[in-house]
């Protein structure tokens, strides 16, 4: 029940690679110590103020509606298989069946790749996280988070994949990039909407005193009815950007640029959102990092529309030489050395109509 520092202490030196600033780490560590007592203390309370019986039914009320709400969606749903490659070449794959009976639905995640010796590995608690996400996004009714949402689903995600490694499987890019990918399976499976740009376009630089991360925002998928955001976090990432005085004054580099990469979401009756364009300049040498997706596969189309522009990024050095990047890379960065980064377009949704009988501009003659 009290804080063992000096254990706390062992465990840390036992580290290969120990945490950058202990001190910040044990002050977090203590403050989500915290917040968990106080909710177990305000749950107490209400515990005495209410009575077990009555917040127990409350409890399972929440969760039976959140089951019947997802119940009802069901019923739009069809039986399909889908399937995203991303760009290293793994695999997501899903077929959906539905049994309106019983009003239940399966999520049968079998025909995923296998773990490899990438990062791109998504613990089964974010492929989860994913389906949930998307569910909710979809309901008709704002229910709280809570697990009655799953009761209708059956999820078949195969051990030892992509959606579910096992140790020592890596997966810091599962989070920020296969979840991106997962949504956009989801999404489409449904036959909601095309393909967001798939990526949180991950951008990292710092040197030994200074380090900076951010992710990056592209364009929304299109779907019926409704043409894809342009410029917005899609998805599983909701990050807000540093001001651009803020991201000045604490570290040298000058954002040159900023704005939508205009033309960058896919062609369709509902065209796809646009990507944006964000460029820095390098004050002084330092160490930069990208890990990102959707720069070789394309973020795709829904029923005819078009997909959405893969995204780049190009390092211009000072004496004028232009590097096209991969899409995860690391490298050291001079002084006055330029980094842009352009991000993917949503894809379209439904092909666009075009007339039987086109106009034709007439011939106008004379002054105006």
């Amino acid at each position: 029940g009290t804080p063992d520092r000096s254990a706390w202490n062992q465990c840390l030196q036992g580290l290969s690679s120990p945490p950058r600033d202990p001190e910040l780490l044990w002050a977090d560590l203590q403050a989500q110590a915290a917040a968990n007592h106080l909710g177990a203390e305000l749950f107490d309370q209400l515990l005495q103020l209410e009575g077990r019986q009555r917040v127990q039914r409350y409890l399972q009320h929440v969760q039976d509606h959140a089951a019947q709400t997802v119940q009802r969606l069901i019923g739009c749903f069809e039986d399909r298989t889908f399937e995203v490659e991303l760009d290293n070449g793994a695999k997501l794959k899903l077929a959906l069946t539905v049994d309106r009976k019983r009003q239940q639905a399966l999520l049968d995640f079998r025909g995923t790749s296998p773990q490899s010796t990438h990062n791109f590995h998504a613990p089964l608690a974010v492929t989860k996280a994913a389906v949930l996400y998307v569910i909710r996004c979809l309901v008709q009714e704002p229910i709280p988070l809570n697990a009655g949402c799953f009761r209708p689903l059956t999820l078949i995600v195969p051990e030892d994949s992509l959606l579910n490694p096992s140790a020592p499987a890596a997966v810091v890019g599962g989070n920020v990039e296969t979840s991106q990918a997962l949504c956009n399976l989801l999404f489409a499976s449904l036959g909601v909407m095309a393909a967001g740009q798939g990526t949180m376009n991950n951008l990292t630089f710092g040197d030994g005193r200074r380090q900076y991360y951010e992710t990056i925002a592209g364009g929304g998928g299109a779907g019926k009815g409704f043409s894809g955001s342009s410029g917005v976090q899609t998805h599983m990432t909701n990050s807000r950007l540093t001001d651009p005085e803020i991201l000045e004054q604490r570290f040298p580099v000058r954002l040159e640029r900023f704005g939508f990469r205009r033309g960058s979401g896919g062609a369709g009756r509902w065209r796809g959102g646009d990507g944006l364009v964000r460029e820095f300049r390098f004050l002084e040498p330092m160490t930069a990092a990208l890990l990102s997706g959707s720069r070789t596969v394309a973020p795709f189309g829904l029923t005819g529309g078009e997909p959405g522009e893969t995204g780049t990024a190009l390092l211009t050095s000072a004496d004028g030489t232009v590097q096209v990047l991969d899409g995860c890379v690391q490298l050291q960065v001079k002084a006055g050395d330029r980094l842009l980064i352009a991000t993917p377009g949503g894809g379209g949704f439904d092909p666009i109509k075009r007339s039987a009988h086109p106009l034709v501009r007439p011939s106008v003659r004379g002054s105006r």
